[in-house]
């Protein structure tokens, strides 16, 4: 059964791991899809961080576009998967980083891994999604 709007938007501001798809343009290959962490508010833009020159980030910015699915088991089985256009790609800030980062590490954690992203993961960008395609859905107690 698809979910309601609310339920899909409250569904994906939760901090599940979503998998990010784009057309990775290479011949010969699939589009990329790999595990990320995002952050979204209801009825709001969506956005992810990664390396400027990352194969995620070199991809996305060529495609203009990309979506993302997010999922559980249990309770119930659910997903939704929404794409949209990039609105923006801006250099991402610590804060930010520290933002996302406490969205999906305990609290005595988040400030090692800061402190060890922001030194080894290279330059990073914050990329927005406008969210304008949705699929969605809630198995109920299968």
């Amino acid at each position: 059964m698809a979910l309601t709007r609310e339920e899909r938007e409250q569904f994906l501001a939760e901090p599940h791991v979503a998998t990010v798809a784009v057309n990775a343009t290479e011949e010969g290959r699939a589009p990329l899809a790999v595990p990320i962490w995002y952050a979204y508010e209801p009825g709001g833009d969506l956005w992810i961080m990664t390396g400027r020159d990352s194969r995620k980030g070199v991809a996305i910015a060529r495609a203009g576009r990309f979506s993302i699915v997010v999922d559980r088991v249990s309770p119930t089985v659910r997903y939704v998967s929404v794409e949209g256009p990039v609105v923006a790609t801006v250099p991402a800030t610590r804060e930010q980083l520290v933002e996302m980062s406490s969205r999906y590490l305990p609290a005595e954690k988040v400030d090692a891994y800061v402190d060890f992203a922001w030194r080894e993961h290279g330059e990073q960008v914050v990329v927005r999604m406008r969210p304008q395609h949705w699929l969605s859905s809630d198995l109920g107690q299968v």
